[in-house]
């Protein structure tokens, strides 16, 4: 097809044009990965092209308009240049014989049938031509034409120069002071607010610190309906996944043009993000919202069969749970014991749901998916007010749900409290068996919690992580070489915080690997917190600071950190330079007496083992300790675990 219909003109511009507006546009990466790139371009490009030859298709400098005035297509190439890339194009086509072609074919069927040896590695193969009647099938192949081949349509997502205008110039990029730095950067503003019992509340800011013509769109329906039984989050997958796929096509097209979409249904309601250059953004939103809200043959399983193809995907999914290694099955158990149970369902509840599921299910659930709700949205970039308000009133039309009263607005997320226990009382211990038989290892990670809100409880939980993150690592991995993972750090679930430590190994039992975690506890106070003079307890804070007070590179972070706000219904804007204040005035005082609550004295404080079924260490932990909605027991098993989130007396501090 490619020899025989040369490629269409507007083939070569649309992808001059996106490759353009890739330079124009670009943001910031990794330092790593950039120089990377650098040190390639200057094996292969002169000096003056170490920058560009990598990322332009067109070397020469641009004119100052990216699209003709009278052309809806791009003119800043030259015809000279584009006669190259277009000679340059069919000189490849021409090569591409088949004659000129080889194929591999990797198989352990292979296996001693090989009689080379690759040099370095040692990679057993073989090296035989393809035969004459297969070459000649493929020379006289069926043509293009009669199977639907065909070129790719225009992009109508491409941007046009009017719509890359910026609309607010960002402030001018110089070096700031401290004081700038700690000052907040303007928050969204609310620009529609239909009361407690109305449809919409909209967030809204225009961009004006990254200069560029882009924007986000986040809306969410509540309700509390869509995710309170594992069967209806097994639903939630099946249609997310169905979503993306039959919509693959058409969203092809937005994604070359940098326009991306995402939906989530989640505990509180279904979320839609829209992504990329304004000036289409509007036209994207509106097809794929209408498409998953109304149109749902169309983003639905048109068969049994195919429905099936979607729910064994799913099921691979969840059964690859199993071949994880033992540190994340500690991590996950452990994750479980702090959140509410219709805000995560366990790996086991949703296999059992996934497989009762049917097609019939799945188009109930969605009908009934937009059906009611209560809208929040946060519109953030290159778009200003009155457009925002344009867009929240055809998305309302498109999705045109009944409004939700307030006493039916589901329940926010908020940790469940892990037991107090003395430090002469056993804490809460899971002992659960690793599900991969083949994986000998073991693992253990001891999780204590803070429930603590304020900016000064924050800081502190990550100023005694940073003390104690190298040492922890020094005594465990270096000296006593318990094994290759062996870290620590700092969790979230709503505004509690958490300082999890983790040690998985092949030499000791899970609960040899607990006892050495606990003596290095026991030692943090006197070894690490005691010594701390002035200028250690400066050095820690300095580093938390400059982490805070880093400038956004784009402007996805600041929209995910407003967004967090307001699905949060915190609405702290400003939680960053909060924090850098509480940091600034913390004393030693405050980091010994925060441990003594923490761990010394009073502690909220789970073990999660993982217990391996083969090797030196192996055993087999009871699936259930007879946990029964009381005092918590001394041991839980995995069975024991929802039980213990659904407890009356296990959520009593959060009445």
């Amino acid at each position: 097809m490619l020899r025989e219909t040369p490629i269409p003109d507007y083939i070569f511009e649309e992808n001059l044009q996106l490759d353009e507006l890739e330079w124009r546009y670009t943001t910031k990466g990794q330092p790593g990965s950039y120089v990377q790139t650098l040190v390639t371009a200057m094996d292969v490009f002169p000096p003056s092209l170490y920058v560009a030859g990598p990322r332009r298709l067109a070397l020469k400098e641009t004119e100052t308009k990216l699209l003709s005035s009278g052309d809806p297509r791009m003119s800043f190439v030259s015809n000279e240049q584009r006669d190259i890339i277009k000679a340059a194009c069919a000189d490849l086509i021409n090569r591409m014989t088949v004659d000129d072609s080889f194929l591999t074919v990797f198989s352990k069927t292979f296996e001693k049938k090989t009689k080379k040896v690759e040099k370095w590695y040692g990679t057993e193969y073989n090296v035989r031509p393809i035969s004459s009647s297969t070459l000649m099938a493929w020379k006289e192949c069926v043509p293009a034409v009669e199977i639907g081949l065909a070129y790719p349509r225009t992009n109508e997502f491409i941007p046009s120069e009017a719509g890359l205008r910026v609309k607010k110039q960002p402030r001018k990029n110089e070096p700031k002071t401290f004081e700038e730095k700690i000052k907040p950067i303007s928050p969204p503003t609310i620009i529609r607010d239909d009361g407690t019992e109305g449809r919409w509340i909209v967030y809204h800011k225009i961009d004006d610190i990254f200069g560029k013509p882009k924007a986000f769109m986040i809306f969410q329906l509540l309700t509390g309906e869509l995710y309170n039984s594992p069967m209806k989050a097994a639903l939630a997958s099946l249609y997310q996944q169905s979503a993306a796929d039959k919509l693959n096509e058409f969203t092809y097209d937005a994604r070359l043009a940098d326009l991306s979409y995402d939906i989530q249904v989640l505990p509180r309601g279904v979320r839609i993000t829209f992504g990329g250059y304004n000036d289409k953004l509007k036209t994207f939103a509106s097809y794929v919202s209408s498409k998953l809200a109304r149109d749902l043959d169309d983003v639905l399983p048109s068969s049994d069969e195919e429905f099936e193809r979607y729910r064994d995907n799913l099921m691979r999914g969840l059964a690859a749970f199993k071949v994880k290694q033992p540190y994340s099955h500690a991590i996950y158990y452990a994750g479980l014991t702090q959140i509410p149970h219709t805000f995560q369902y366990t790996n086991d509840q949703l296999i059992a749901a996934v497989k009762d599921t049917t097609l019939d299910q799945l188009k109930e659930y969605v009908r009934a998916l937009w059906s009611s709700g209560k809208g929040e949205a946060l519109i953030q970039g290159n778009i200003d007010k009155d457009e925002a308000l344009e867009i929240v009133d055809a998305l309302d039309k498109t999705l045109a749900f009944k409004t939700m009263t307030s006493d039916k607005y589901p329940a926010r997320l908020r940790a469940l409290p892990l037991p107090i226990t003395m430090p002469d009382q056993n804490p809460v211990r899971l002992s659960i068996s690793e599900p991969n038989i083949s994986n000998n290892n073991a693992a253990s990670q001891i999780t204590l919690q803070n429930l603590g809100t304020s900016e000064k409880d924050h800081v502190l939980i990550e100023i005694i992580s940073a003390i104690i993150e190298e040492p922890f690592y020094n005594e465990l991995r270096t000296k006593k070489q318990l094994g290759y993972i062996v870290s620590s750090g700092i969790k979230a679930v709503d505004q509690s915080r958490t300082l999890s430590l983790i040690v998985q190994s092949n030499v000791a039992s899970a609960e040899g690997i607990t006892a050495e975690i606990v003596k290095f506890l026991d030692r943090v106070d006197i070894e690490l917190i005691q010594p701390l003079t002035t200028i250690n307890i400066e050095l820690f804070v300095k580093g938390l600071v400059d982490r805070r007070l880093e400038p956004d590179k784009q402007l996805a972070v600041e929209v995910t950190r407003n967004w967090s706000e307001i699905a949060s219904g915190r609405f702290q804007y400003n939680r960053l330079q909060a924090e850098v204040g509480a940091l600034l005035a913390v004393t030693k005082q405050d980091i010994v007496d925060f441990w003594n609550i923490l761990y010394s004295r009073e502690r909220r404080m789970l073990i999660s083992e993982i217990v391996p079924k083969t090797g030196p260490t192996s055993k087999e932990p009871a699936r259930s300790y007879g946990y029964n909605g009381g005092t918590p027991a001394t041991v839980l098993g995995i069975d024991d675990i929802d039980t213990l989130r659904t407890s009356g007396e296990y959520q009593l501090e959060l009445t």
